[in-house]
């Protein structure tokens, strides 16, 4: 590794680092005064040491490994969620403090949006994938179900081609779910790190960081949201139809 690659992890280590001992500290001030924007705030710097060092990983294989490889991925999808919930969290810290009280529910949602965990898509995914089968052997009986998953082919492949068959119908409750989650998860992430920048950056760029957050939002909620409605509501009806008249 060369002499920047040696500081640039140092660096991000370091930052790691001083956002535990930060997130400790606040802890302890949290442990004796009870306030929830400290708990929250104390949350937001874990995130953040947990992006750095995901960047840090991330870094150290950018030159040694593809972009592909399991191990950056993973490590450039923590880095990413680390900032995403670290803006977010410094975010529900602040209002707590200005408005003197804790959010609700409802307020803790309206920062993560409940369609950007992945426990709310795959509830709705595993719903509309229950209600498939369920029609499916309503319509056509149990044997003649599950005989429609199997194409017209040659019997020699019917062992390669059935556990595929059977695959592919768990696939389907990971596609719908996994689909609305990252698009949901990559726009509130989009939007918090722009409004982040402005307690990593500088004060100065707060117009601009509002601004292309407020942009990025609209585009998110006018846009985003209905094509990713449309999408979750159509193929939920293409798998339902194809199981009700697999014949079409």
């Amino acid at each position: 590794m060369s002499d920047i690659g040696v500081v640039t992890v140092s660096t991000f280590l370091a930052q790691a680092l001083l956002a535990a001992l930060l997130a400790v500290l606040l802890l302890r001030f949290h442990s004796g005064r009870k306030h929830a924007f400290l708990r929250h705030w104390a949350l937001s710097w874990w995130a953040l040491c947990a992006g750095q060092l995901g960047a840090m990983v991330a870094f150290h294989y950018s030159t040694s490994l593809p972009a592909s490889d399991p191990t950056r991925l993973l490590a450039t999808f923590i880095a990413q969620l680390g900032a995403f919930y670290q803006a977010g969290w410094l975010i529900q810290g602040a209002t707590e403090l200005a408005s003197g009280r804790s959010l609700s529910r409802r307020g803790t949602l309206a920062i993560f949006a409940a369609t950007s965990t992945l426990s709310v898509t795959l509830a709705l995914a595993f719903m509309t994938w229950m209600f498939t089968h369920i029609e499916g052997i309503r319509a056509n009986g149990v044997m003649k179900y599950l005989q429609s998953w199997i194409p017209d082919v040659p019997k020699a492949l019917y062992p390669l081609i059935i556990p595929l068959e059977i695959l592919g119908q768990f696939m389907r409750l990971i596609s719908l779910s996994v689909r609305l989650y990252a698009n949901m998860l990559a726009g509130h992430m989009l939007i918090l790190t722009f409004i982040g920048l402005i307690f990593l950056v500088t004060p100065w760029i707060f117009p601009f960081s509002v601004l292309l957050a407020t942009v990025f939002y609209l585009f998110e909620v006018v846009i985003v949201v209905s094509i990713q409605a449309y999408i979750f509501a159509a193929l939920s009806a293409i798998y339902i139809g194809s199981a009700i008249e697999p014949e079409h």
